[in-house]
């Protein structure tokens, strides 16, 4: 390799001074925000390739150091050439036209590499988040004080050309101190400002709710929020899905009405000045569930009798009946073989729908996907998130590549009737029902729908003995007639809206299969 052709300027020189240098003097700044390689890796790598670096790198020094670093930008580009020289012993990647600027002080190189990396709009939340909470840090060494007040942070860092709120510092910190540790996939999966903002708000809200009704201290929340947050980290992370399992915890630990404890969340979370009952002070019992043959008798005027026929050698022995009222009609692990689903952001939440050639869709959401992976994948999503804001959420699981995106794992716990007054029971009840048909449980062939349920699941042996009897005698099942009273009428908005599309999704499925000649269980 050839001998440097220069020498470093002297540090009080004012402008910034050009150099050649070879490449293996300069090393990549190591408080680079960007923690991840640059999208752009493989575009730059070719444009140097063909073209050279249009660009000269401003580099630095450290005081007393031998080699230097990027001042302000351009890791990626050193990070190439040496990966180039190295693949190619090409000598024209093994030196560099730089600008040297003298060394100020490390916030001033950190803060630089921001604004560079900000102005071109490629970092996330918890790379800009990381980089303003290390400034913050450097700041307040470089000042010798022990903390520097967010109104004085925003003054320095302004000075230094990078404008930024004391809400929004607010934010990050947060995200950096307590969410970081929990979720770290979702957050560099490109997790946003206002996703942080809702669990931030989630946080306060159950930590309220959780003093009202558990007896607890504060370190026994944190170890629960805690706990459901590494449970749901994940790329595809959903805030629903947290609300509703830290509803759930608390409805478990202050042994109340999940229903109640909803009420309370709601009233915190929009503000509303609410009279959020008393826990009660007996458990209420559970209703008196149907078990007498006579009466399921009329399947036409109640619910039909999942999965049973009286005469079972008229009928397939890998199939069960159909419910012919809920024909028509969100985070667990695939417990089959079926490859793993990705739940689908709101952004796919809101693709086109398909159009039907044989008959017209009832349009719930205009907006819809139109293949049958992303449909699957919202269904799953939608009822996911409507079982967990009812308190069952560990029963829904991923389906890919097969029936409906979704299965139902097994019945709603039979403690629930324990905590939750016939209201409440009846609505979960109902749910549960309708998630069911909206997965086909009691239609679908057994042999797609076994495998996939744990091996001590009620439902899964009433599927396998064909035994209604113990499917009603573990799920409360009321007169169809009083959906609209039990179900419908009690739903709040975001529940009744996924239910909808929830539907809709199903409705979308089947047509898109019939279309296609696709066959929705293989």
């Amino acid at each position: 390799m050839d001998k440097p052709l220069t020498n470093p300027p002297q540090l009080e020189a004012i402008h910034a001074t050009p150099m050649l240098l070879q490449i293996d003097q300069i090393q990549p700044y190591e408080h680079n925000p960007r923690h991840g390689q640059n999208p752009e890796y493989d575009r730059i790598k070719d444009s140097i390739r063909s073209n050279g670096l249009d660009q000269a790198l401003v580099i630095t020094q450290r005081p007393g150091a031998t080699n230097y670093i990027v001042h302000s930008g351009g890791n990626t580009r050193l990070i190439v050439l040496k990966k180039l020289y190295e693949e190619t012993g090409d000598s024209q990647f093994s030196q560099v036209q730089c600008l040297f600027k003298p060394w100020s002080c490390e916030s001033d190189v950190l803060l630089a590499h921001l604004r560079e990396n900000d102005i071109r709009g490629s970092l996330t939340f918890i790379d800009k988040a990381r980089a303003v909470f290390e400034a913050r840090q450097l700041i307040e060494k470089e000042l010798g004080v022990a903390e520097i007040s967010r109104k004085d942070l925003v003054i320095n860092l302004r000075s230094n050309g990078y404008s930024i709120s004391r809400s929004a510092i607010s934010h990050m910190t947060y995200a950096v101190q307590v969410l970081l540790p929990l979720i770290p996939q979702a957050l560099e999966a490109g997790m946003g400002k206002h996703q942080v903002e809702r669990i931030r708000a989630l946080e306060r809200v159950a930590r309220i709710t959780w003093q009202r009704y558990c007896s607890g201290d504060a370190g026994a929340f944190d170890a629960v929020f805690g706990t459901l947050c590494c449970r749901y980290d994940g790329s595809d992370w959903n805030t629903d899905l947290l609300q509703g399992a830290l509803e759930a915890e608390i409805a478990d630990e202050g042994e109340t009405s999940i229903h109640t404890v909803r009420v309370a969340f709601d009233a915190e979370l929009f503000g509303r000045e609410l009279v959020v009952p008393e826990p009660e002070s007996e458990p209420i019992s559970e209703p008196e569930p149907a078990s007498e043959p006579e009466q399921h008798e009329n399947h036409d005027a109640q619910v039909a009798a999942p999965g049973v026929s009286e005469n079972q050698d008229d009928r397939k022995d890998t199939e069960i009946a159909e419910i012919p009222q809920m024909e028509e009609l969100e985070d667990l692990p695939n417990s089959g073989n079926a490859e793993e689903v990705q739940a689908p952001s709101q952004n796919d939440l809101d693709a086109e729908p398909p159009v039907s050639t044989t008959e017209p869709l009832i349009t719930i959401n205009q907006s819809a996907p139109t293949d049958l992976k992303s449909l699957r994948g919202r269904a799953w999503t939608l009822a996911a998130r409507l079982a967990q804001r009812n308190g069952i959420g560990d029963l829904v699981a991923p389906l890919s590549g097969n029936g409906l995106g979704f299965v139902l794992r097994d019945v709603p716990d039979s403690m629930l009737a324990e905590q939750l007054d016939d209201d409440g029971l009846s609505q979960i009840s109902m749910l549960w029902w309708q998630l069911a048909a909206c997965a086909e449980m009691t239609f679908a062939p057994l042999e797609s729908i076994v495998p996939l349920l744990p091996a001590n699941s009620v439902l899964r042996r009433a599927l396998e003995e064909h035994d209604a009897g113990l499917l009603f005698n573990s799920v409360w099942t009321l007169d169809p007639g009083q959906t609209g009273y039990r179900l419908w009428h009690p739903l709040n908005d975001n529940d009744w809206s996924d239910l909808l599309d929830l539907m809709d999704t199903y409705r979308r499925i089947r047509h898109l299969a019939v279309e296609t000649g696709t066959a929705i269980w293989d």
